[in-house]
């Protein structure tokens, strides 16, 4: 079916311009002289910007189904506007040969309501047949040289030397210092010994600033060193940004991500929230949140990504030591993300239709276009005639988020209860309406 998205605000490479869109076989083309008994979708009064490519998600399949799947978790990010994700490793089997890779992608071919890609793991003992495999099959490699849910952690000087100096692919690294953090922990489970009274307020005292800083910071050294390709993922701390560039990306290969999690919560929500913001690294001060804001609007930060890591209430609600990091978020990311500029963090104004015209090609450009350009993803993260016409077409409005609302297989979300002032009107997923678009793997071009 070929359509016309009619009379829409398109939010697209910096420009903000009201004009109508035509899909043909799935892709944008110039002028509708291409169209075959077209269908319109009127998109007045709405904005239209490019599907959201999600380049850091947990969606625990294959080996966790209490957690979420692919089909619950894709579910829930097409509803947010999120038309391609990319996957981590860190799922039972984990992503570490190439035959694992095969067996997620057949996974994601059958459940997948989104486009899909895949990162590889590096571990202690994988390097040598990690690099062997062809860099165009897989997103990138993801590097834990701080251990989080489901350890993969990486953490041999000559293994980290080989695969730095020797990788085709781009490095995603999770950076935190685990001596420090274990040293941390240790303190602190001895205070608690015997005792009641631990709770969510220690997990930025645990994976402190210090720990943050001195793993990035070694990170990009050696980036620096091999001159690799090093992204590196949920930016926490202000103190980290001193480290990246604020060159455009085309022009670095070292580049860095924020989760709206780190965006939107500080360590003053521990008190009401506990271990539902409970995510490695840490959230952590206002002081920090506010930097990433900056860091974010400077073009320090490169990408926004969720870092979306379900796990079930039950398991958030156990004691603090016991209660695994992560948090559900894929469904309203770029809502809470639209959210935000109307808050001090972005601006000062409250006239929401003028800020979002100031602010919205950023959002654009960190959610959508450079993570397509950082990953190499062919055809989408633009609208470009040619182009997959990967579309989020919203409006000004109130969206209530309820847990009836949720999509998430584990049910529930660290904003319940919130209201949001943007709601989702349509979602175009290869040319098709949401609910009748097939999911495609995504291709690597670099």
């Amino acid at each position: 079916m070929d359509y016309i998205i009619k009379d829409g605000t398109v939010v697209n490479e910096g420009i903000i311009a009201k004009r109508d869109l035509f899909i043909h076989d799935g892709r944008i083309v110039e002028s509708a002289s291409a169209l075959r008994n077209p269908q319109t979708f009127s998109a007045e009064g709405c904005y239209v910007i490019p599907g959201v490519i999600d380049t850091h998600v947990h969606f625990r399949d294959p080996g966790f189904p209490d957690k979420a799947d692919f089909a619950t978790e894709s579910a829930a990010a097409l509803a947010g506007g999120v038309t391609s994700v990319i996957d981590m490793p860190n799922t039972n089997p984990q992503t570490t040969t190439l035959a694992h890779l095969e067996a997620k992608e057949a996974l994601a071919a059958k459940k997948s309501a989104v486009n899909y890609g895949f990162m590889l793991g590096a571990t202690n003992d994988n390097i040598d047949d990690l690099l062997a495999i062809d860099p165009l099959r897989y997103a990138a490699i993801k590097l834990f040289l701080g251990s989080s849910t489901g350890n993969m952690l990486v953490n041999k000087a000559d293994v980290l030397d080989k695969l730095f100096s020797q990788s085709r692919k781009l490095i995603v690294a999770h950076c935190e210092e685990e001596c420090i953090i274990q040293a941390n922990l240790r303190n602190y489970k001895m205070e608690f010994a015997g005792k009641e009274g631990e709770d969510a307020s220690l997990h930025p005292k645990i994976r402190n600033r210090e720990a943050c800083f001195v793993s990035t910071y070694k990170a990009v050294e050696r980036a620096r060193k091999y001159n690799t390709r090093l992204h590196v993922a949920h930016i926490s701390t202000a103190t980290e940004l001193s480290l990246f560039s604020n060159k455009a990306v085309d022009d670095k290969n070292i580049t860095a991500e924020v989760t709206p999690n780190h965006l939107w919560f500080d360590d003053r929500d521990y008190a009401e929230l506990g271990n539902k913001i409970k995510c490695n690294p840490s959230i952590k001060s206002n002081d920090d949140r506010m930097g990433l804001w900056g860091g974010l609007i400077d073009g320090v930060i490169d990408t926004i990504a969720t870092d979306h890591a379900p796990h079930t209430l039950a398991e958030k609600e156990q004691r603090y030591f016991d209660a695994p990091g992560g948090i559900p978020g894929i469904q309203h990311s770029l809502q809470m993300m639209l959210e935000g500029l109307f808050s001090p963090a972005a601006c000062q104004r409250d006239d929401h239709g003028e800020v979002l015209d100031e602010w919205l090609p950023l959002i654009v450009a960190k959610m959508c276009h450079n993570p397509a350009t950082i990953f190499g993803i062919e055809g989408r993260g633009f609208i470009r005639p040619g182009y997959h016409a990967d579309l989020a077409v919203f409006e000004p409005g109130e969206t209530v988020v309820t847990p009836k609302s949720l999509l998430y297989k584990c049910g529930w979300s660290p904003i319940q209860g919130q209201t949001l002032h943007t709601r989702l009107r349509q979602v175009f997923l290869n040319g098709m309406p949401a609910g009748q678009s097939t999911a495609m793997p995504l291709q690597f071009v670099k």
